[in-house]
This record gives structure tokens, C-alpha cells and sequence, in this order.
């Protein structure tokens, strides 16, 4: 089994990277993916939960340290049909009471439909990704193109498991001057949600 490691994450969405990004284009690029993702966000958490490939995958924030850089921790990446006790857990990320479950096990489309849009502080949110990525100082630095509805952002980000690494590269690459906005940020931001 993979050892599971937190990595330290700063990220900025906005249209206006100019000098930034052409800084790290300066570096050679890595693969460009494209993905298409259902975030679920909720009012009242910030614990990154999405589905991509199948995959219920959740991030939770650890700490932010004095450079307001966020250490991510992974918890989890159930497959669906994910069982109830599973989606128990994925509430307690929510921090919204479950539903009364029906099934003992739900598709992703049953977990959509009769689980997360009938709550009302909860939005299960469309999001396409183009990402384009690049190792700079060793990090993992990347440039991205996100749709959300028919709202389209670019968002970059810098992540790695030193914390002085990741601001160092934030720093040389002049993404200093932008707000450090995490993925469930920038998300709340485009919909209009708080």
C-alpha cells in the first residue's frame, strides 16, 4: 500500500497570470490532461471532495503556516458503488447530517441524485480541467484551465511535501502577488456560494 503524504499547496485563480505564467512556461512542460470532475461543495466545510474516474476522492486541510501555504492531507478514494458506511464518512467532510439512506450501497448517479442535491447546503458542481504540468526546484507546478458552467478561470498552483520549497518557487516564479485561493475557494467564488 502507497504511503500516503500531505503536501503543502499554494494556488491562485485568476485570468490576469501574465508575468507568472510566462515565467513558468520558461520551463519544459509536462503532459497536458484533460479531466471532467463533480466537485461537491459544501457550505459549511472546507474539505476538498470530488469524483474523477469513479472515484470519490477527499482532501482535508490540515494547517496553513505563516507563508499561507495549506498542508493537504489525502483520506480517502472510495470507488462507487460506494457502500453507506463510506458515504458516512464523506458527511462527517460535508459536516452535514446524512440523509436517511435507502440503499446499502449507491452508484455515483444514485449518490448524486437521491443523496447530495436533495440537501440544501450542499452543490454538486460540473468542473472540466485542462492542466499542463511542470517540475520547477522540484515541485510540482502547474497551469490550468477550469469551465464551471459556462464560467471559465485559469488557476495556478505550486505543491510539494517542503513547505520552503513550495514558497520558494512561488516566489521566483512572481506568484507571490496573487492570493493563495485553495481548489474549494476558487470553486465557492465562481458559483456564488459562500
Amino acid at each position: 500500500m502507497q504511503e500516503i503524504v500531505p503536501r503543502w499547496e499554494w494556488r491562485t485563480f485568476t485570468n490576469d497570470l501574465k508575468q507568472a505564467e510566462a515565467n513558468i512556461r520558461k520551463h519544459p512542460e509536462g503532459k497536458t490532461r484533460e479531466s471532467a470532475e463533480v466537485y461537491i461543495l459544501s457550505e459549511v466545510s472546507m474539505d476538498n471532495t470530488k469524483v474523477r474516474d469513479g472515484l470519490m476522492d477527499i482532501k482535508t486541510l490540515q494547517q496553513v503556516n505563516e507563508d499561507r501555504l495549506e498542508l493537504w492531507l489525502p483520506i480517502m478514494k472510495g470507488e462507487f458503488p460506494l457502500p453507506v458506511s463510506e458515504i458516512e464518512k464523506v458527511f462527517k467532510c460535508f459536516r452535514v447530517s446524512p440523509p436517511k439512506f435507502q440503499r446499502e450501497a449507491y452508484t455515483f448517479e444514485q449518490y448524486l441524485d437521491e443523496v447530495i442535491r436533495p440537501l440544501k447546503l450542499l452543490k454538486a458542481v460540473n468542473v472540466h480541467k485542462k492542466r499542463t504540468g511542470f517540475t520547477i526546484n522540484g515541485t510540482i507546478v502547474e497551469i490550468a484551465e477550469v469551465t464551471v458552467d459556462d464560467k471559465k478561470v485559469k488557476t495556478a498552483a505550486v505543491e510539494f511535501e517542503d513547505p520552503a520549497m513550495v514558497i520558494k518557487t512561488v516566489r521566483e516564479l512572481g506568484l507571490d502577488g496573487f492570493p493563495n485561493v485553495n481548489y474549494l475557494r476558487g470553486l465557492k467564488n465562481l458559483v456564488g456560494m459562500k
